[in-house]
């Protein structure tokens, strides 16, 4: 009797991980071999001082946006736009977007562009709270991720719907495990109210960064490893080629500090496992019905690379342990200091740059 009911629940558990319906449809792929965290990507404790700033203060402050008086603006899980001041205390609520904001940017007029998941590109005013949404959807096709935004000096935005099929509730990781390019890249015009799609077909498109002269524009691919730039001007304008490919980590938010440096948050280093499946679609089908604690997991890793305008690393910040701030998902530089965001921690951070730093620009 006991081995008839091992073997009926060894049928079900095969039948529950082979058949059970799930939203996944998974794609097959050839995720390149990842480079091993030596030479310019050599495991460092570099993050390991990072001052944490506004901890208990709310959960998942996932960006950082810093205005021209030094005055910090994150966006929580809950909803929240907070400001804080340059050291990061005193915390002001300015608005809930009822949503999740997660990617921010100060505009030109001294306004808060706000790039929520749920409600789409959103203007925000600092001294009201009141806020407006941009736009939501493009070509009939309405935005599932509103994920992160770039506002250019002349005020056109530049954002990213990391996937239409998959909006945070579901999370990043069943995109990434579907890999069925459902990201795109837009930009939205404020003296025509126009919303234009520049790039689709994105492995979950990400963090958005202008360059100095605003030339071209560069776009996080998380579920291809890679960064993809959009040409603005020049000859070259309205086309895209691949900026940097194969990086060690999984690439998540990225910003210019406008002196031709671009600072690109890793969520966190590669997994062998999750790549080994790549070209596997019905594995990955049936790993995504186990729980997620038997998933393929991100290791607690801060991972932050510096790469100027030709696609050179410049700097490469990390630190590996328990304690780690980590996952690092945005990078703002603001004068000498370096201010981290994460989508799970209950705080943000801050690193100081200084000349006295090694391969630091």
């Amino acid at each position: 009797m006991k081995k008839i009911i091992v073997l009926l629940f060894v049928a079900a558990a095969a039948a529950y991980l082979l058949l059970w319906p799930v939203p996944v449809d998974p794609v097959a792929w050839d995720a390149p071999e990842a480079p091993e965290l030596t030479g310019p990507y050599a495991a460092n404790d570099e993050l390991a001082d990072v001052e944490r700033l506004a901890a208990g203060q709310g959960h998942g402050p996932e960006d950082v946006a810093i205005d021209d008086q030094g005055n910090l603006y994150v966006g929580y899980e809950d909803g929240r736009l907070v400001r804080y001041d340059p050291n990061g205390e005193n915390g002001d609520l300015i608005t809930n977007t009822e949503g999740r904001p997660l990617g921010l940017d100060m505009a030109p007029d001294g306004t808060l562009v706000v790039a929520d998941g749920y409600r789409g590109l959103l203007r925000v005013n600092p001294a009201s709270g009141g806020l407006t949404v941009l736009t939501d959807q493009a070509n009939g096709v309405p935005f599932g991720f509103t994920d992160d935004v770039d506002v250019a000096s002349d005020g056109v935005i530049y954002f990213t719907d990391a996937s239409s099929k998959f909006g945070p509730a579901m999370k990043a990781r069943d995109d990434i495990m579907e890999h069925g390019g459902h990201g795109r890249f837009l930009k939205y015009d404020p003296e025509s109210a126009t919303t234009t799609v520049l790039m689709e077909g994105l492995q979950f498109a990400n963090g958005v960064a202008l360059s100095e002269n605003e030339d071209f524009v560069l776009v996080t691919q998380t579920g291809s490893y890679n960064v993809l730039r959009y040409w603005l001007k020049g000859d070259k304008a309205g086309s895209h080629d691949v900026f940097f490919d194969n990086l060690p980590g999984i690439p998540d938010g990225i910003s210019g500090n406008g002196r031709g440096t671009f600072w690109l948050a890793l969520f966190a280093p590669r997994n062998a496992a999750l790549d080994a499946m790549s070209d596997k679609p019905l594995l990955r089908k049936v790993v995504f019905r186990l729980p997620q604690f038997m998933q393929p997991q991100p290791a607690r890793h801060g991972f932050v690379l510096g790469l100027d305008e030709s696609g050179a690393v410049t700097a490469n910040l990390q630190h590996l342990g328990e304690n780690a701030f980590a996952p690092v998902t945005s990078a703002e530089q603001a004068g000498e200091r370096l201010y981290l965001g994460s989508l799970t921690r209950d705080s943000f951070a801050v690193y100081p740059l200084s000349d006295d730093r090694e391969s630091l620009p």
